[in-house]
């Protein structure tokens, strides 16, 4: 059930990847066009990194791919792992972008150019629009799923938004100020490469925590301990230990029986839990049940 409610999830993940790929192709040629013909290095900065775009959604999809693998002998536990690993790539093409986009956009503001045309603030005002959309989209389905690389490149379709509304400020400055005023353009692409960047060390961090089998949120751990305490036969509760791997979780817990309970009852009670559990929570793979002596726990 937890596998394939998984396989389920992953699987959603990735045809947001695969419709990142499309949109960033779509966006990219037109970025890249517009800032060429419009004489507007903000709008080819932006196409760019529309470009990487679709390589970080590429590289997200494989993980989510690998993540959905079932488990095997060399990974008992399952490939979930993949993907806060892709989220981490993708966190540093973000980064990198960010970098390199700030030094072109250096020279570009030493370097003498024509004035954006008007025509440029058309295309961005589309770009807005399109990628503001596709980020609350994936956004949204990230909190459904529940999934961090989901989130990144929900956060990097973002990014690309604020990149297209800085370019849109500059060329407006550029337009209006005149002669003298066109490296505002080139301005406004350094302002958006900070944003990027900042983006890009606040994604990494969430994905190496992923990647560290984080606990799970305190009313997870509230609402398991009620389904265990509500089961046939468990006297009392001690340990509940909760981690989070890739998509899935993996739960550690400590029931307290009678302890006059013959083994097979306290087997019957373990696996009555589990089933509880994995029931009200698909998302669990595994329950670990230790039985103890009520009266153990309560010293």
């Amino acid at each position: 059930m937890a596998q394939e409610h998984t396989h389920h999830r992953l699987a959603a993940g990735a045809r947001l990847a695969l419709l990142g790929i499309v949109v960033n192709a779509v966006l990219a040629a037109a970025k890249i066009t517009a800032g060429v013909v419009g004489h507007s290095y903000a709008l080819i900065a932006d196409g760019v990194e529309s470009t990487l775009d679709i390589f970080s959604s590429l590289v997200l999809w494989f993980g989510l791919k690998i993540a959905a693998a079932p488990p095997d002998a060399d990974h008992p536990y399952g490939h979930g792992k993949a993907e806060p690993l892709a989220a981490i790539i993708v966190s540093l093409v973000v980064l990198g972008t960010a970098l390199a986009l700030a030094v072109e956009s250096v020279r570009e503001i030493m370097t003498p150019h024509h004035s954006p045309a008007p025509f440029t603030l058309i295309v961005l005002l589309g770009v807005v629009v399109v990628k503001e959309f596709l980020f609350r989209k994936v956004l949204a389905a990230a909190h459904d799923i529940q999934s961090g690389a989901v989130k990144t490149d929900a956060w990097h379709h973002r990014s690309d938004a604020i990149t297209s509304v800085a370019a849109f400020v500059g060329i407006s400055i550029a337009l209006i100020g005149g002669p003298g005023w066109e490296p505002a353009d080139d301005w406004a692409a350094l302002f958006a490469c900070g944003l990027i960047a900042w983006n890009g060390v606040r994604l990494l961090r969430n994905a190496l925590h992923d990647t560290m089998d984080p606990a799970a949120p305190p009313e997870i751990e509230e609402d398991l301990r009620r389904i265990a305490s509500g089961v046939a036969g468990v006297a009392a509760l001690d340990r509940c230990l909760i981690r989070k791997s890739g998509l899935e979780f993996f739960v550690d817990l400590h029931v307290g029986v009678n302890p006059d309970s013959s083994v097979r009852e306290g087997h019957r009670i373990a696996h009555a839990v589990r089933d509880a559990i994995r029931t009200a929570y698909p998302a669990v793979s595994e329950v670990l049940v230790h039985i103890e002596p009520d009266d153990d726990l309560e010293d």
